[in-house]
């Protein structure tokens, strides 16, 4: 099964296209290739180039984005393309070899409060990881880095990793007017040296993978599964501008009953019942009519 998969994502450059992959290939650095001599150090984007309607190349963190000239349209070539870098990821080729210079773009992080006074989030203008992980001691970070350097600090309770944002839930020994500025600088330029946020293996160890998380989802039944794909679209989106996450663990057909587990600033937050109860519960019956019950949190 291959390791790499690649999907096409439109840009609001019609002549750009993105081509984004299910891991990293950069250790959150950003390199930009104007023509094949540019791109000595970048053999994937020395192969790109050989496509004569390639105008420019930019690598950065889990995507390729490929600029092109107007001989021919996006949509008669892309999925080619698409295959194209797959394929040269899946037989082992080299993304930016070591020496390659990245393109200097200043990392930026700052922080932003949450419905939880427990729960800092702490925002990046970079892409940090494909997928939510939460850690609740150092010894569950094992699979990340960044998380295991983070515990190190004796206020540092958890950690919740989503998208381009860490959000910290601190013991109350500490307080926010006090460490924020500290762990703010902290992330900041561990992220600016290209340091590891999480180990290659951790998608897999963490059963993250996209075939991992395909093959969970098709397991469930019917009902599970569109609870599932409720909390995707009407919720994730939501608890995530708070910095938090609300995980479906299971359906009970019998009794009727949802059960999830709240993670980053959901967890232990004054007001994640009332959001269970009001919001997620009230719309999962509405949605869902005759088949929910309620809708309880494991670890809430």
């Amino acid at each position: 099964m291959s390791q790499y998969q690649v999907s096409i994502k439109e840009t609001n450059n019609h002549t750009i296209i993105k081509f984004e992959v299910n891991t990293f290939i950069t250790q959150h650095q950003s390199f930009e290739f104007n023509n094949i001599d540019d791109a000595k150090n970048s053999p994937l984007a020395q192969q790109l180039f050989y496509l004569p309607f390639v105008k420019k190349v930019y690598i950065s963190g889990n995507f390729i984005a490929v600029e092109r000239y107007n001989i021919v349209e996006w949509k008669d070539v892309q999925e080619e393309v698409a295959q194209q870098i797959e394929a040269f990821l899946n037989n082992g080729g080299v993304v930016v070899e070591e020496d390659a210079k990245p393109k200097k773009v200043p990392v930026t992080v700052y922080a932003e409060s949450t419905p939880n006074p427990a729960t800092m989030k702490f925002v990046a203008n970079k892409k940090l990881v494909t997928t939510s992980y939460e850690f609740t001691s150092i010894d569950e970070a094992i699979v990340s880095p960044l998380a295991s350097e983070l515990f190190h600090f004796p206020f540092v309770k958890a950690v919740f990793f989503d998208e381009n944002y860490v959000s910290i839930t601190k013991y109350d020994m500490a307080d926010w007017n006090d460490i924020t500025m500290e762990i703010r600088e902290f992330i900041r330029s561990y992220i600016e040296q290209g340091k590891e946020i999480l180990k290659p293996d951790a998608q897999q160890v963490l059963k993250k993978t996209t075939e991992q998380l395909d093959e969970s989802f098709e397991a469930l039944d019917d009902t599970s599964k569109e609870i599932v794909n409720i909390l995707e679209e009407y919720v994730k989106p939501a608890v995530a501008s708070d910095g938090g996450n609300i995980q479906f663990e299971s359906y009970n057909p019998d009794s009727k009953v949802v059960k999830v587990i709240l993670q980053g600033a959901c967890s232990g937050c004054p007001s994640s019942t009332f959001t269970l109860k009001s919001g997620i519960e009230n719309m999962l019956k509405e949605m869902l009519q005759g088949k929910i019950s309620t809708v309880e949190a494991i670890n809430g």
